[in-house]
């Protein structure tokens, strides 16, 4: 297990590396000029080039790299062109927004989806088996945006059950916020989940050791909960680890509809104005995330099953 973890890091570090160097490059391709977009239409060549110099936009590319890494290193990410704020205090700032949305977005998915998924395994073919598939389609052919924008008008406008936009102030206020935003992310989630174990569990309730706990006269639960979810629920843990990029890009377009903070805000904001230096952290931190997630997910399943640990 030791090996595998050992290995595991050292791949997750060579995709952070890869990721951050590509990410780097394209964003120094996006068209335009920063110091003209920040200095504005009046602004004189000089101011340009003197912009450029602060900004480490004159020196090779190759140098801005490795400028970059070596900041990277010492736990620099440079430098807001605007407040001249760190940008680590920047992004630090915002990230707990985002993690906390994308968090009840999956607990309450998960804590949904699990058992639908279980259910129509149990009842296959049944009217319930078909009513949580035609739910589990529906839910999924729906982009997240358009089910913010329509959970907003009724829940919000209409009614006014639920407060439109912001954060919130002070624990039950922030999760009073974050039902209609981690709704509209997570109800996509709960079909693509519940179809997911539906069929991990269809297969594994056809196994050898299920057909023997019957046997023994065990409850369908207790065989479901006991000896077949820890193995059906393998495929899922892998997918929620690499969904986490699907989470944050989702997250942009919430927190953009409903007027939070968080890092998607931040990052087109940033993009927008041509911040280099937010742009880059922002696009890091979210990466190492997505790289941690994908990490644990893998760790959990060679917890859960040992043979994966061979596939490494």
């Amino acid at each position: 297990m030791w090996l595998y973890i050992l290995k595991r890091i050292f791949l997750a570090v060579a995709i952070i590396v890869t990721a951050v160097t590509l990410l780097f490059l394209m964003i120094r391709a996006v068209p335009g000029d920063p110091a003209a977009v920040l200095l504005g239409p009046r602004a004189t060549p000089e101011m340009k080039a003197l912009l450029h110099q602060q900004m480490g936009l004159d020196k090779p590319l190759v140098v801005q790299i490795v400028t970059f890494f070596r900041g990277l290193l010492q736990g620099n990410l440079g430098f807001d062109v605007f407040s001249q704020r760190p940008v680590a205090d920047i992004v630090f700032e915002q990230l707990p927004y985002t993690i906390e949305l994308i968090f009840v977005s999956i607990l309450w998915a998960v804590a949904v989806a699990v058992p639908l998924g279980c259910l129509s395994a149990m009842r296959r073919n049944s009217v319930i088996d078909q009513v949580v598939g035609v739910m589990a389609v529906a839910t999924i052919a729906i982009p997240s945006f358009v089910m913010a924008v329509y959970a907003l008008l009724i829940f919000a406008v209409t009614f006014r059950w639920l407060p439109a936009i912001g954060a919130g102030s002070g624990f039950w206020d922030g999760l009073i916020h974050l039902i209609l935003p981690g709704f509209a992310i997570g109800v996509g989630w709960v079909g693509y989940i519940s179809r997911l174990v539906r069929a991990s569990m269809l297969e594994i309730l056809g196994e050898n050791h299920i057909r023997t706990a019957r046997s023994f006269g065990i409850s369908e639960w207790r065989i479901v909960a006991r000896y077949a979810l820890p193995l059906a629920i393998l495929p899922t843990v892998t997918v929620l680890g690499v969904g986490i990029a699907w989470l944050l890009s989702s997250a942009v377009f919430i927190e953009v509809v409903f007027a939070r903070p968080g890092v998607g805000a931040l990052i087109v904001n940033a993009v927008n104005t041509r911040n280099y230096p937010i742009v880059m952290g922002t696009v890091l931190v979210t990466t190492v995330l997505i790289v941690i997630a994908t990490t644990l997910s893998d760790f959990i399943n060679a917890a859960l099953d040992p043979r994966t640990r061979e596939k490494l």
